[in-house]
């Protein structure tokens, strides 16, 4: 028996499904890739749209109802919802690096806004905790206060939450808590010179953001640990000299 003049060479494999006419195949890697980027980015231009227009409507709803340590919170409702809006214009900017990883491991845009959601229905609850507390109150108490969340800047628990704060979640809940955790001192300075003020609402928020994107460092946060509390000493002793400090029987 003789062999073949030539051996036939094997099938090319076949992709499946096979391309369009005209175009080439997309690597999986590359697509997968290119998805995460559009996502990610999608993601972060929504994070921050939404950030710019609660400041927009925070300052529109805010105008009028600061009255210092004299502020009163109206009803429930009105409260909450402009809670809400505060709380995602002062915290979405800090919390971009998270959704920007939590888009990037997902993979799809809808990852975002059920993290976002759920990073602020935490902000939520934490207005329903301050609803439930506060009260109009005197310079004395206001500086208390203050001097007590200077005082937490120091602590192992600030530490602990502001570490977690800046690890990635797949949580929006989760994150949430533990930027609470991380920011309780610095809202609750808020709460207590002028809960409705927009000046020291960008205070705060500078300082929440600057918290979250740069580590920790003694050289930091020691001196803006003293300066919190010098604040709410100052406020005891020429609380007249505060800005934004109304008196409350005005």
């Amino acid at each position: 028996m003789g062999c073949p003049d030539r051996i036939a060479p094997p099938p090319e494999p076949v992709s499946w499904p096979p391309a369009a006419s005209g175009s080439s195949p997309v690597p999986r890697p590359a697509a997968v890739t290119s998805a995460r980027t559009a996502a990610t980015a999608v993601a972060l231009a929504a994070t921050f749209g939404l950030a710019t227009a609660s400041w927009v409507g925070a300052v529109r709803l805010m105008t009028g109802m600061d009255m210092g340590v004299a502020t009163r919170l109206g009803s429930f409702a009105s409260f909450i919802a402009v809670w809400v809006v505060m709380m995602a214009a002062m915290m979405l900017p800090a919390a971009a690096p998270a959704v920007r990883r939590r888009a990037q491991a997902g993979g799809r845009v809808r990852a975002a806004p059920l993290f976002i959601g759920s990073y602020l229905a935490v902000w939520a609850l934490a207005g329903v905790v301050v609803y439930a507390v506060y009260r109009p109150h005197g310079y004395v108490a206001a500086g208390v206060v203050v001097i007590v969340a200077g005082a937490y800047e120091l602590t192992p628990l600030k530490r602990h939450f502001r570490r977690r704060c800046r690890d990635s979640v797949r949580s929006g809940f989760r994150f949430g808590l533990c930027c609470v955790g991380s920011t309780v001192g610095l809202m609750a300075v808020l709460v207590a010179v002028g809960v409705m003020s927009v000046p020291w609402m960008v205070v705060i928020a500078v300082l929440v953001l600057a918290q979250k994107l740069l580590p920790p460092r003694a050289a930091v946060d020691v001196p803006l640990a003293l300066a919190i509390a010098g604040l709410g000493a100052w406020i005891i002793i020429v609380p007249w000299s505060v800005p934004g400090l109304t008196p409350p029987m005005m």
